[in-house]
């Protein structure tokens, strides 16, 4: 007789022995055969059968499910309240995981269910809290946390130093800690940070070492997620180091200085999550500020104004030494309900011949030894923090400008983490391999993965793919001429981002890029211009400076297509600062190839100059950049080999040839009609030059084709490839 069974007779009889007998019988044992198949969802059987979505995949095999949640199921038998509470815990993670594809009214039906049935089931408030939260239902979420915390203590999920109870004041806290992140969930940062700055008071009079740390930590990622001009004075009163500094401090300095005491506190409490999130953040602002000294008095080292991709890289190690220490950190940190849910993982293995035949020959019991199992060797969120370090980690190498190492970090994640991290971040990487597919292959392969990515992620709330979707349409209407499906594509790029001041910066940087670049498609230079400088002037003010060494190049590209070069050259060389300062290596040779076509628009004696820029960067863009980058390259090359008067084409015509045919190659994949047209006229005057007035005709006809493509765009409307 097989444990099943044998468990599930034990059970049944000593409900039939209590009810013979009158007595009561505990919760465990009398819930309902609905609820039952509303919180467990499965029947226990040598047979089961678990269905699993086609749009996004469970969480655990036993995760919440629609379509059988209302089923009443037969031979169910487990029922403790540790069983329920792992049950919750197990929706918890689905719900953090799946965000709002998240089943909302059928799941808070269950909820009502549970807690009429079990009032003392304070956690179904806080299942209802993440649902709405996941929902966006600002009023329920509220609500549903003060439920919570005004019902529990309000310290479960907590991982504190030391099993330690903690008393009622530490509700209070937690509390605050819990609604400032809501605020920040729902953008609204000003009011996020005035709640957590007086949970940063409660903390300190209660001396809630854990609370305080994990108060700090949520206030570095507020404001490394935020633009921010200066800090809050609620901040500065209410956390001492802060104080101390005073406002003569930057506010990149004041937050590295939070960014430490947090990673400080955290490691004197040995809490190991919060260290690794703590030095994933200081990845973050490493990778993206420069480190200036503290100091403003004294003797100075000499030291270069430039981001230190030691120290990323550093960091990054550090956060992912969390996977090597999980070990010892589960048994402290087992929650209710965590054996519980090892059991039912391990009760959902088909029994066969084979665990019977292994079980004899090894003498061992595995389904005696499963009975007692301690949860999953590694932890679901150590798997998340993990998958979420090799994101930033492909982020870093994105912005250094290794396309290959970014798009194997990226792949990394989508094979080994995104099972197991959210449905946001799981879009964030598909979204990247489809933008490297759009600049590396061209727009008929990235539109076909992106039909693929939309089905997987189509009812995840505020989800990159809506963002990718419109970058790419936007690329290719400006590309094929299409100036008025690009402006709307634009402008719909910046409705969707909030118009808090501060939050969601990098899509509002985003649209204003993609508006003045429209303006430059429509030739008109003077607003374009204003756009990009009123642009540089807000990344200025928020700290953006990644973003401000794009803004000037394209300040740079807008005075060099409106025949000011001269005034073009600033920006330029501006923006090739910024890219040394910040290790931007991909865009420095964007810029050198921007600043070599300035110095050629200056004139034919400037040609050896522009040509020597060129092969001083063509490495870094033939083996890092995009098709666009290469054919841009390529066809300043053959200008700058055409306009040297002391080069011959006749005796050596392939120099530039050569560049041209890649550059055509490459530009048509692209359907970039203006830059393959310029393309195509130059190697048609080069076959004039050489006397080969067939191959001339076929390039002439080429070009031909594409300023006639340039010049009816509405031609194409109807062949959108969405």
């Amino acid at each position: 007789m097989d444990l099943e069974k044998l468990v599930y007779e034990k059970v049944t009889e000593e409900i039939e022995a209590k009810r013979r007998a009158g007595e009561k019988i505990p919760f465990h044992l009398h819930t309902p055969t609905t609820l039952i198949g509303l919180v467990e969802d499965f029947n226990i059987s040598a047979k089961a059968k678990f269905k699993e979505s086609s749009k996004a995949k469970e969480a655990s095999p036993y995760a919440f499910c629609v379509d059988d949640s209302l089923k009443d199921m037969d031979g169910v038998f487990l029922r403790s309240n540790w069983q329920i509470q792992g049950f919750l815990a197990e929706q918890a993670d689905a719900i953090e995981k799946r965000g709002s594809s998240f089943s909302l009214n059928a799941f808070e039906l269950m909820l009502r269910q549970l807690e009429k049935l079990a009032p003392e089931l304070h956690r179904v408030h806080f299942l209802r809290y993440l649902n709405s939260l996941y929902h966006d239902d600002y009023t329920a979420a509220l609500e549903n946390l003060h439920k919570y915390f005004d019902s529990s203590a309000g310290t479960e999920g907590l991982d504190v130093a030391s099993p330690c109870v903690i008393n009622n004041h530490g509700r209070f806290e937690v509390a605050l800690l819990c609604q400032g992140m809501l605020h920040f969930h729902f953008g609204h940062p000003k009011q996020a940070l005035e709640v957590l700055a007086e949970a940063v008071q409660v903390s300190q009079q209660h001396h809630n070492d854990s609370c305080l740390a994990y108060t700090l930590a949520a206030i570095c990622n507020l404001l490394s997620e935020i633009g921010i001009s200066s800090t809050s004075p609620l901040l500065r009163s209410s956390y001492s180091p802060i104080a101390r500094m005073g406002t003569s401090f930057s506010v990149q300095q004041q937050l590295f200085v939070l960014l430490r005491g947090s990673l400080k506190r955290a490691e004197s409490l040995k809490l190991k999550r919060l260290v690794a999130s703590n030095h994933l953040t200081l990845a973050k602002f490493h990778l993206m500020h420069v480190q200036r000294p503290l100091l403003s008095f004294g003797p100075k080292a000499l030291m270069k104004l430039k981001t230190c991709p030691i120290n990323v890289c550093k960091e990054l190690r550090l956060s992912s030494s969390l996977i090597t220490e999980f070990g010892s950190e589960n048994s402290v940190m087992t929650t209710d309900g965590a054996q519980s849910t090892a059991w039912l993982k391990n009760l959902q293995k088909p029994i066969g011949s084979s665990v019977f035949l292994e079980e004899t020959i090894s003498g061992n019991r595995p389904y005696a030894s499963s009975f007692f199992a301690q949860p999953s060797s590694i932890p679901g969120s150590v798997l998340q923090h993990i998958g979420s370090l090799q994101l930033v980690r492909a982020t870093a190498w994105e912005i250094y400008g290794s396309a290959p190492l970014a798009r194997i970090n990226t792949l990394a994640f989508a094979n080994c983490f995104a099972d197991h991290s959210s449905s946001a971040d799981a879009a964030l990487a598909y979204g990247k391999l489809i933008v490297y597919l759009a600049t590396y292959k061209g727009y008929k392969a990235a539109f076909a993965a992106l039909k693929i990515a939309e089905d997987r992620f189509l009812s995840v709330s505020k989800s990159q793919m809506l963002t990718v979707k419109l970058q790419l349409l936007h690329e290719h209407a400006l590309h094929r001429g299409q100036l008025k499906v690009a402006q709307q594509v634009s402008n719909e790029l910046g409705v969707m981002a909030s118009p808090v001041t501060g939050v969601d910066m990098d899509l509002k940087t985003e649209a204003s890029l993609r508006h003045a670049r429209t303006l430059l498609a429509a030739k008109q230079f003077s607003k374009a211009a204003a756009v990009a400088h009123s642009l540089f002037c807000m990344c200025y003010k928020f700290n953006l400076h990644v973003h401000n060494a794009s803004v000037l190049l394209l300040l740079a590209e807008i005075h060099k297509k409106s025949g000011n070069a001269v005034l073009g050259l600033p920006y330029a060389l501006a923006s090739l600062s910024f890219c040394q300062s910040l290790n931007l290596d991909l865009l420095k040779a964007s810029a050198t190839l921007t600043l070599a076509e300035l110095w050629l628009c200056l004139g034919t004696n400037h040609a050896k100059r522009a040509l020597a820029l060129i092969h001083s960067a063509l490495p870094m863009i033939l083996g890092h950049g995009g098709l666009e980058l290469r054919a841009r390259a390529c066809i300043a090359e053959a200008k700058c080999y055409l306009s040297d008067p002391s080069f011959s084409v006749s005796k050596d015509p392939e120099m530039v040839l050569d560049s041209l045919r890649q550059a055509t190659e490459e530009l048509q994949l692209l359907e970039y009609h203006e830059l393959a047209a310029e393309a195509f006229y130059l190697m048609a005057i080069t076959y004039d030059k050489l006397g080969r007035f067939e191959e001339r005709e076929e390039a002439a006809a080429s070009f031909r084709s594409h300023i006639k493509a340039l010049g009816n765009p509405q031609d194409e409307v109807n062949h959108e490839p969405m």
